[in-house]
C-alpha cells in the first residue's frame, strides 16, 4: 500500500507554522539547514504548550507583507501535492500579520486570494479558517469573528480559537463565538491539548463549537468520550504534535487515537504544524499503520469523517467523495 498516494484530507493545519526550509531560505537568503533545524523546529518533547508555542512567532515574523504571505501559500500547497493531500483546512491569526502596516482585512484578502489561486493551479481542495488567539482581546477576537462574517463567500470558512489554553480563560471571546452562532458562521476550538477534559467540556459550553482542534485528552473521561459520540463532535487529533507537547503522552503507543476512533467518536489525522512539528500525513499513517495496525479501512473511514465534518461546499463534498471512492474502490462500498 502507497501510503503517500492515498488521497488524504487535513482539517488543522497552522499556515504560519508550516514553512519549509525552502520557503525560509527565499525569506531570508542567509539561513543555513542546521539553523532551521534549530531554530524554527521544535524540540520533540516541548515542556507543555506554552512551550511549543512560544517558537510559534519564528514562522509569522516572517509573513508580514502581501509577497511572504504569497510565498507561504504556495510553499504550503507544494507540501500538500508531494504529501496526497486533496482537501485542507489552512488556518492562521491575520491580526499576527500586521507588523509592516497591513490591516488585518488586507491580510486576509491577500491569504484568500493566494489560496484561491493554488487550488485553481493544483487541483487541491482548501478552506481558511481565521483564528483569534486565547490571550486576545474581546475585541480582537470579535473583529476577526467579523472579519470571517466579511469573506464568509469566498475561500474563509470558519472561525477558531488557539493559543495558550492554560494560560488565559474564555471569557473573552464567548461574545465572538455568539456572533459567530448568530450569524450562522462554521466554528472550531482548541481544547483538551494543554488542559484535560474539563476544558473541553468548559469549550462545548461556552462556545459551542462544531468541531474541536485535538481534544486529545477527552479520552480521559469516559463521560466526555460518549458525549463526543453522542452528539457527533469531531476531534482533529495530531498525533506526533500531541507526543511533542502533552506531557500525558510519552510517545505514539500512548496517544488515545486508536481508543477514540474504536470507541466511536467522529475524528481525523492532521499534522497540526509542519515545521515546528516536522510532519507529514504520510508519516503520520505509517506510524498509525506501524503502532496500531491500521490499514485502508480506518485511512478511508478517517478520510470519510474528515469529508463529513469539512467547513466545505456541497459541491466541493461530493468531488472528494467520488475521489476517496475511486482511490479505494471495492472497499469504499464495503465500509
Amino acid at each position: 500500500m502507497d501510503l503517500r498516494t492515498l488521497p488524504k484530507l487535513e482539517l488543522h493545519l497552522h499556515l504560519d507554522c508550516s514553512l519549509s526550509y525552502k520557503a525560509v531560505a527565499r525569506l531570508v537568503p542567509a539561513v543555513t539547514r542546521e539553523e532551521y533545524q534549530r531554530d524554527y523546529i521544535a524540540p520533540a518533547r516541548c515542556t507543555n504548550l506554552a512551550d511549543f508555542l512560544a517558537r510559534a512567532p519564528v514562522g509569522f515574523r516572517l509573513m508580514q507583507t502581501e509577497d511572504s504571505l504569497r510565498l507561504v501559500v504556495d510553499d504550503l500547497f507544494e507540501q500538500l501535492a508531494a504529501d496526497g493531500v486533496v482537501y485542507a483546512e489552512l488556518r492562521f491569526a491575520p491580526l499576527l500579520h500586521t507588523a509592516q502596516g497591513l490591516a488585518p482585512e488586507r491580510v486576509v484578502a491577500i491569504v484568500e486570494r493566494a489560496v484561491d489561486e493554488a487550488i485553481r493551479a493544483t487541483g487541491i481542495e482548501a478552506g481558511v479558517i481565521l483564528c483569534t488567539l486565547r490571550h486576545f482581546t474581546a475585541a480582537q477576537s470579535l473583529l476577526t469573528a467579523e472579519v470571517v462574517e466579511k469573506y464568509r463567500e469566498s475561500r474563509i470558512v470558519a472561525l477558531d480559537i488557539a493559543g495558550d489554553e492554560a494560560g488565559f480563560p474564555l471569557d473573552a471571546h464567548i461574545a465572538a463565538y455568539r456572533y459567530a452562532r448568530d450569524h450562522s458562521l462554521f466554528r472550531t476550538a482548541h481544547a483538551g491539548e494543554a488542559c484535560g477534559p474539563a476544558s473541553v467540556w468548559e469549550t462545548l459550553r461556552l462556545l459551542k463549537p462544531q468541531r474541536i482542534g485535538h481534544g486529545t485528552r477527552s479520552y480521559e473521561d469516559p463521560a466526555l468520550v460518549e458525549h463526543l459520540r453522542r452528539e457527533r463532535i469531531h476531534l482533529e487529533l495530531c498525533p506526533s504534535s500531541n507526543v511533542q507537547i502533552v506531557p500525558s503522552i510519552a510517545s505514539w503507543s500512548d496517544h488515545p487515537i486508536d481508543f477514540l476512533y474504536r470507541a466511536g467518536v467522529p475524528l481525523s489525522v492532521s499534522t497540526d504544524t509542519r515545521m515546528l512539528t516536522p510532519a507529514t500525513l504520510t508519516g503520520e499513517y505509517e506510524s498509525l499503520q506501524r503502532v496500531f495496525g491500521w490499514g485502508r479501512e480506518q485511512f478511508l473511514e478517517t478520510n470519510r469523517m474528515a469529508l463529513d465534518a469539512a467547513f466545505a461546499t456541497s459541491a466541493v463534498k461530493a468531488g472528494l467523495r467520488a475521489r476517496l471512492a475511486e482511490s479505494y474502490g471495492a472497499l469504499a462500498e464495503k465500509v
